[in-house]
């Protein structure tokens, strides 16, 4: 269920239901030269939306800000004062659970999230919340195996083989597969001579055409095999969720600890 598309009746009856809301993260950035600035967005909030259908939960709108300031040198890029996007995210939660939801999946679909996400997670321990969050890692044990069987190429990041075969199979209609470089995209190594270093321009480094992979073998085949199994793992998740009671106990009794020592 859509949050959006719902009535004000129908939306109080589906948290009462379902207890669950699935929350999409994404960006809007550069793609290559053939996928839409949208397509993590687009993309995640399509697998929320299937995998809902299979394990009724309510899915928030799609929410296009994130972290994604190594894209800013691109046309058509979005992005957030720092502090304020933090700010963002806690409030869109907060509301979240104000209209009733105990529980608030996190789906992610943008790599430059990876680190965005656990941080605001972790900050939900700064001030007790009438809610949970949950964010699933990776697809499920033997679907990473299937994933894999599914691919032909061996290096994958960004507007490559599967980014590009999962849009094919949701939004055709944006790809422009005669737009493809005509080589793939290996990472360029300029920060090689510092091992082990993180720096601000590291993607930017490797990857200054915000493309990495090659798309060249993607198919909307492929991307419908591939979505299948995105939607699978997430159903999965989303009913180990609502099953789920370790977590919020816990966050009660770290709270019921913390508030002791404020005494």
């Amino acid at each position: 269920m859509q949050w959006e598309n719902l009535t004000s009746p129908d939306f109080a009856k589906a948290v009462q239901e379902t207890g669950v809301c699935l929350f999409t993260m994404g960006v809007i950035e550069r793609h290559s030269e053939h996928l839409p600035l949208g397509t993590d967005t687009l993309n995640v909030h399509k697998i929320a939306c299937l995998a809902a259908e299979q394990e009724p939960a309510v899915v928030f709108p799609a929410f296009y800000f994130g972290q994604i300031y190594e894209a800013r040198c691109f046309p058509g890029t979005i992005t957030i004062e720092p502090k304020l996007l933090l700010a963002l995210l806690e409030s869109m939660l907060d509301e979240i659970g104000r209209n009733g939801f105990r529980k608030i999946i996190i789906v992610n679909g943008h790599g430059g999230n990876n680190a965005l996400i656990p941080f605001l997670v972790q900050t939900s321990l700064w001030h007790e919340k009438p809610y949970s969050v949950y964010v699933p890692q990776a697809l499920w044990g033997e679907l990473q195996e299937q994933w894999k069987e599914i691919t032909e190429t061996e290096y994958h990041g960004h507007a490559c083989e599967c980014e590009t075969s999962m849009t094919l199979a949701n939004y055709p209609e944006l790809v422009h597969m005669e737009r493809l470089p005509d080589e793939p995209a290996m990472p360029l190594g300029r920060l090689s001579h510092l091992p082990g270093n993180h720096s601000g321009v590291s993607w930017y480094a490797d990857h200054p055409e915000h493309y990495a992979g090659d798309a060249r073998p993607a198919s909307a085949e492929k991307g419908r095999r591939m979505r299948e199994l995105q939607v699978q793992a997430l159903a999965r998740y989303i009913a180990a969720v609502k099953a789920d009671e370790t977590v919020p106990a816990l966050q009660a009794e770290f709270f019921a600890r913390n508030n002791g020592l404020a005494r």
